[in-house]
């Protein structure tokens, strides 16, 4: 009992991390941009009653499919997308009036001096 109650941690662990591969690789012959991202509701005036990822590419939002709000922290943490507009390096294309992302990631703050 014990074996397969490990394996099935195993397998369900290697296919959320394998998942998540294409939001991890970067394309080198693509171009990579560097895009406000936040809650598409919250911080971004997209339609919706949940709290779902977005990017603004070239002063228009975009909700993002490929990657979602909670594969990048707490979205209601001080820091997080429902409460303060990010960057990030993204790669991908609008299609249907949303942002199919293949690669994302979060750019990392600076820290304040104190």
């Amino acid at each position: 009992m014990k074996k397969s109650i490990l394996t099935t941690i195993a397998i369900l662990s290697s296919s959320i991390i394998f998942s998540q591969i294409n939001i991890l690789t970067k394309d080198t012959t693509k171009p990579v941009q560097v895009v406000e991202t936040a809650c598409g509701q919250c911080q971004l005036g997209l339609p919706g009653k949940s709290c779902d990822l977005a990017v603004r590419i070239n002063g228009k939002a975009y909700f993002v499919t490929g990657t979602s709000i909670d594969d990048h922290g707490d979205a209601h943490a001080n820091d997080g997308f429902c409460n303060k507009i990010r960057k990030a390096e993204v790669q991908g294309e609008i299609k249907d009036e949303k942002f199919l992302v293949s690669y994302f990631k979060l750019i990392q703050e600076k820290k304040a001096d104190k």
